[in-house]
């Protein structure tokens, strides 16, 4: 059985396996080959398709998930996240609050929360997230309606927020260092891993940096 917050507390690269991105690709075959690369959580982003379709996807990746050590997060869904066996939900700030999706989930059920300020990351940690994903750092085309919050106001987490947080948006090799030079010590990662022409490459050498 997963210890599922310690796997957590472990974790520095976190990827978003978005639909939209993804395209025609497989999504199973896409996460067989990624589950054990070196990413500590996946996440199923699917806006698109109804919510039947998502469960269905959710099962699947549930299963080829439940014997590794790669935590499985749905987003938006804290339904679909108990029925499927998923190790959590990752909540918007207009969804759920994060009492209502305890109160679904248990305490042993892991659940983010995507942040835009440093005050709305603080008020997560108060309200009892596991982790926070904090962005977009930078501007990026899966998340067009969010203004960057860029490097000062990731840096003022350090040392103020407690439970695990994640860098997000447009996150790549080409300016991962600079997240780390601030302290920063996990990341999340998409487009940098789904439309790389080698995810498995890719991984490595942003796994090697952020451990560096």
């Amino acid at each position: 059985m997963k210890s599922k917050k310690r796997l957590l507390r472990e974790s520095r690269l976190y990827l978003i396996l978005d639909k939209k991105t993804l395209g025609r690709r497989s999504l199973p075959a896409v996460t067989g080959k990624l589950k054990n690369s070196g990413f500590g959580v996946l996440q199923l982003r699917d806006k698109a398709s109804s919510k039947i379709k998502v469960l269905k996807e959710a099962f699947l990746l549930s299963r080829l998930l439940a014997k590794s050590k790669t935590l499985f997060i749905i987003n938006d869904h804290p339904d679909i996240a108990a029925i499927c066996g998923a190790d959590g939900v990752h909540l918007g700030q207009s969804d759920y609050s994060i009492r209502m999706a305890r109160r679904m989930l248990g305490n042993n059920m892991i659940i983010g929360v995507s942040c835009h300020s440093f005050k709305q990351a603080l008020q997560a940690q108060k309200n009892g997230a596991d982790y926070i994903g904090i962005g977009p750092v930078f501007s990026t085309p899966t998340k067009p309606e969010y203004k960057p919050i860029g490097l000062k106001e990731l840096g003022k987490l350090r040392g103020r927020i407690r439970i695990p947080y994640f860098a997000i948006g447009n996150i790549n090799k080409s300016n991962l260092e600079s997240l780390l030079a601030i302290g920063a010590k996990r990341a999340a990662f998409c487009r940098a891993i789904l439309k790389s022409k080698n995810p498995a490459r890719e991984t490595k050498e942003l796994k090697e940096l952020i451990n560096k």
